[in-house]
């Protein structure tokens, strides 16, 4: 009998440490886990692909600012009011894409800085030459206007397609909302210009002698 006692104690006793190592197993996968992630992010960070995408968005950041100046030069040199008001329209949505931007840089832990975008400097600067070489008050100056608009618009979309795309494939999911939010308004902003040109100011620019 004294023997089947102490059988049954031993039983006892062990039926008590499992549970205590199991917690214990436990325990050690979550801290696995949190290393893991850790390690997962820090990778991403110096990841090649991580360093181009910030640099796209240092890049689309100085090209949004330089944007807001551009229009307020297209807005003033534009002939109707029909493309005055759609400039001064985007100028508004351009201050919001600038603080858009400013969001994904927080969401990815990166700091907003501008890097000068020699694209959207050429593309400017074109726009300038534009509003030199035409008639003050002219339909054809409306019509050259709209083709050098659009050109930025062309090149933003690209740009946050592209960028939109990279957020999903690297897992940055709201910064990839973000994104997708401003390339939808490029390409309304790129229809609302084309609806512009093919309603009158072509055809009227055809006309002038």
């Amino acid at each position: 009998m004294a023997t089947k006692t102490s059988e049954n104690k031993d039983n006892g006793t062990t039926g008590t440490s499992s549970p205590s190592t199991t917690e214990s197993t436990g325990s050690t996968k979550k801290t696995a886990s949190v290393d893991n992630a850790t390690v997962d992010q820090s990778e991403m960070k110096n990841s090649p692909l991580h360093k181009f995408f910030v640099s796209a968005l240092k890049d689309v950041y100085y090209a949004e600012n330089a944007i807001l100046e551009a229009l307020e030069k297209m807005q003033e040199a534009a002939t109707t009011d029909e493309l005055k008001e759609a400039f001064e329209d985007h100028q508004l949505v351009t201050q919001k894409h600038v603080k858009r931007l400013e969001k994904v840089f927080k969401l990815i832990n990166e700091t907003p800085e501008q890097k000068e975008c020699k694209a959207i400097k050429g593309i400017i600067e074109e726009g300038e030459e534009i509003i030199k070489s035409t008639e003050d008050g002219s339909m054809t100056r409306d019509a050259a206007l709209i083709i050098a608009a659009q050109k930025v618009e062309h090149y933003e979309i690209a740009t946050y397609g592209g960028l939109a795309q990279l957020a999903i494939t690297m897992g940055h999911d709201k910064a990839a909302d973000l994104l997708e939010k401003t390339l939808q308004e490029e390409e309304d902003t790129d229809y609302e210009l084309t609806e512009i040109a093919e309603t009158f100011i072509n055809f009227d620019a055809e006309q002038e002698d």
